[in-house]
């Protein structure tokens, strides 16, 4: 059943959820993948009135079933009145930083948003976590596979300075606790790096930064790594999904459509788009190159959600990096098949 025809449907598609950090690159998608599918949705924002989160309000069925509330993560009174009325909130909102000042600012008001749930009557919670918070563990073996019982190693990450994925971990860590405590329904999606086309005008380029950087040839070498990555898209409707299909939904949902070498992401974009001067050279130049870890994303996949391919992803992201003015718009020589 598509999205669209599911807003009909007259059940839990009715009710009314909320939103945090809903102006977001994966926020904006999750309130655009709800109001599709027919609920009345509201959403947080630290400014709701500013005009980074007009696009929210040029959402298709946003004028009959959106609104947008002040809140803050750290003021649960604040929380509070955003969640009164709804029957599940998705909670994505989250700094994306490595100071160590935030890291308290994440774990707390993570507490605060799953209290606040409870407090006005939720009954289901959807965290977003991270893959930083799964795959970051020096000692794991290269054959083994990446999946939903895998955890970073917390002192590797404080000691290499990766403080974002302490801070996921210990969030998602709190919202379990706090959800067992409080009787809520939780389920935690963990997407990994995330791409796609960008529905807000965001002050930087979010996940997408990476391949602006490449495309333009403003990193002299790619890194002898490799990297997973999954397509916005996905991971909204892989939140929409889990929360719709409690209890057969709970726990852990790792949100992996592909795992490749940063060689073959620039060799994608130099396919894509030769007019831009793409980085070609890797920083271990004749060094044997790293080789993609296994990951099994079977819990989404049973959920019915199918992975966009990287090739798609990736070239919508540069398309949309283009339209908002944070690529020069080089025309081909030639237009190119992309699928």
């Amino acid at each position: 059943m598509s999205s669209s025809s599911k807003a009909s449907d007259g059940g839990e598609q009715q009710r009314l959820v909320c939103v945090t950090g809903a102006g977001g690159f994966i926020g904006s998608w999750v309130v655009k993948e709800l109001l599709q599918r027919g609920y009345r949705v509201r959403g947080t924002a630290r400014g709701p009135a500013d005009c980074k989160n007009a696009h929210l309000l040029a959402l298709e069925g946003a004028k009959e079933r959106l609104t947008l509330c002040r809140a803050d993560v750290l003021d649960r009174d604040s929380l509070r009145a955003a969640f009164a009325g709804c029957h599940g909130v998705f909670h994505v909102a989250s700094p994306v930083s490595n100071d160590p000042e935030l890291v308290p600012v994440a774990v707390e008001g993570t507490r605060n948003v799953i209290n606040a749930a409870a407090d006005m009557g939720a009954r289901r919670v959807v965290f977003t976590s991270s893959y930083g918070a799964v795959h970051m563990d020096p000692n794991r073996s290269p054959d083994a596979v990446l999946d939903e019982t895998c955890w970073s190693d917390y002192e590797f990450c404080k000691k290499t300075d990766n403080l974002y994925c302490c801070a996921k971990m210990m969030a998602e860590i709190t919202a379990a606790e706090a959800a067992a405590r409080r009787g809520l329904e939780l389920a935690v999606v963990v997407p990994c790096m995330t791409m796609g086309p960008m529905l807000h005008q965001p002050r930087s380029v979010s996940s997408n930064h990476h391949v602006a950087l490449y495309l333009m040839g403003i990193k002299e070498t790619y890194p002898n790594a490799v990297a997973a990555y999954v397509d916005v898209r996905d991971v909204a409707r892989a939140h929409v999904l889990v929360y719709e299909r409690y209890p057969a939904s709970r726990g852990r949902y790792l949100c992996i459509g592909t795992v490749l070498h940063r060689a073959q992401l620039v060799a994608m974009l130099k396919e894509f788009f030769p007019q831009y001067p793409v980085t070609a050279r890797c920083e271990d130049d004749g060094m044997p190159m790293a080789k993609p870890y296994k990951f099994c994303s079977q819990r989404l996949k049973d959920q019915s959600l199918e992975f966009t391919p990287l090739r798609k992803s990736l070239y919508e992201a540069v398309l949309c990096m283009q339209h908002k003015g944070h690529l020069p718009a080089i025309k081909p020589q030639q237009q190119r098949a992309y699928l």
